[in-house]
Parts: C-alpha cells; sequence; structure tokens
C-alpha cells in the first residue's frame, strides 16, 4: 500500500465516485479471517496509522465523531491478557486452569488489535442510533482498508466486549461501549466462504 499520501484539506472537491475494478472485486469477495488463523506480521505503525484513518472516514452525521481507538500490540496484549483473566475468573470462579489461560490469550491470537469504542453524545442532536450506526461504520471501513493494505483481519466482540470489569479497566465512561475488537494480521490459511443471505429473499421494490 502507499503511504504518506497527502490528506486532502478542507474545503477541497473531491471525487463523488472512483470506479475501480478492483475495489468492487474486493468488496465482492470479503471475508472475514477468524482470529486463530492470524500471525505475524502485522500493519507496521505507519501502515496501521493509515488504516485507523482510512477508518475514521465513515459517514458521519453532523461530525459528531461517535468513536474512539484503543490499539493493543506488543506486550501491551499480554498486559490486556492478565485483565480478562482476572475478569473471567470473576465471572466463572470454577473454571479449571485451562479454560483460564485460553481467555488469557486471546489478544495474543493476532499481532494488532483495535478495540473500536462507540461514544455516544446524548446531548448531541443527532439520533443516538445514527452515531451508533457510525461507530459499526468504522469498524467496516477498517476491515476493508486492513485487506486493502494486504492483512486478514477479523471485526468481533466475545465476553469481553461487555464485562463491566474489562471496560473499567479499558477507561470506558459511562455512555461508551465497544463497538468491536479488530484483530489484524497475516493469514496462516485461508479461510472458506460462508453462507451468504439469499438475496431474492431480502430485497423488495416499493
Amino acid at each position: 500500500m502507499e503511504k504518506n499520501l497527502r490528506a486532502p484539506k478542507l474545503g477541497d472537491p473531491l471525487p463523488a465516485s472512483r470506479a475501480s475494478a478492483e475495489a468492487v472485486e474486493l468488496l465482492r469477495l470479503r471475508r472475514s479471517t477468524p482470529a486463530d488463523f492470524l500471525t505475524n506480521p502485522g500493519p507496521d505503525e505507519q501502515t496501521l496509522a493509515s488504516i485507523l484513518t482510512i477508518a475514521a472516514r465513515a459517514p458521519d452525521h453532523r461530525r459528531v465523531t461517535p468513536f474512539r481507538f484503543v490499539i493493543f500490540e506488543g506486550d501491551a496484549r499480554r498486559r490486556f491478557g492478565d485483565v480478562l483473566r482476572e475478569a473471567f475468573i470473576a465471572r466463572e470462579p470454577d473454571a479449571d486452569k485451562k479454560r483460564v489461560a485460553c481467555e488469557q490469550r486471546r489478544f495474543l491470537r493476532a499481532p494488532v488489535v483495535v478495540a473500536v469504542v462507540s461514544k455516544v453524545d446524548r446531548n448531541h442532536r443527532t439520533p443516538e442510533w445514527e452515531q451508533v450506526l457510525t461507530a459499526g461504520a468504522v469498524c467496516q471501513n477498517m476491515l476493508i482498508a486492513a485487506s486493502a493494505s494486504g492483512f486478514a483481519a477479523q471485526w468481533i466482540t466475545e465476553w469481553y466486549a461487555y464485562d463491566v470489569r474489562v471496560l473499567v479497566a479499558l477507561g470506558l465512561e459511562e455512555s461508551e461501549r465497544i463497538a468491536g475488537y479488530i484483530y489484524m494480521g497475516s493469514a496462516k490459511e485461508a479461510p472458506k466462504e460462508r453462507a451468504r443471505p439469499m438475496m431474492d429473499q431480502i430485497v423488495t421494490r416499493f
């Protein structure tokens, strides 16, 4: 992926569309890669910054910016594993050591994990639902940006997206929630196609 691309300045004219057969093919075959399939290398600092910048270019009614990112890489993944371990034991005190160790290693499955935090401003006139949708669009943008940058990725939540102890450890405020954890790295094996919606069952015309 090209790096150091100039970001458009406020007010710059931008193309209303950009025909790209390559982009259409990427989206047509888009498939998450399970976190268990990921390994090194992950995106370097510059590439990750580019991926996050692209993720942040999601539709955002009235420019609320109802999201933020928390990055886990290197030793931070292990340290967060200690948080997961304690939170899991508190949830399931009778769990065996093997299960506890599995939960502790969650973030070691990929070289880079990004928590996308939904931060709704309930005092803003943009409806809460639209702000939540923006955070979801950010997650999808990140998956596409990672793929276009040459990395496999998966957007998942799992129990630690909802556990109060984990959210406190992450410093989330009362109005914030985890929209998802985006795992990024290189694929150890190719993911298989999964079942897709039958289009004639979900498309109608008014």
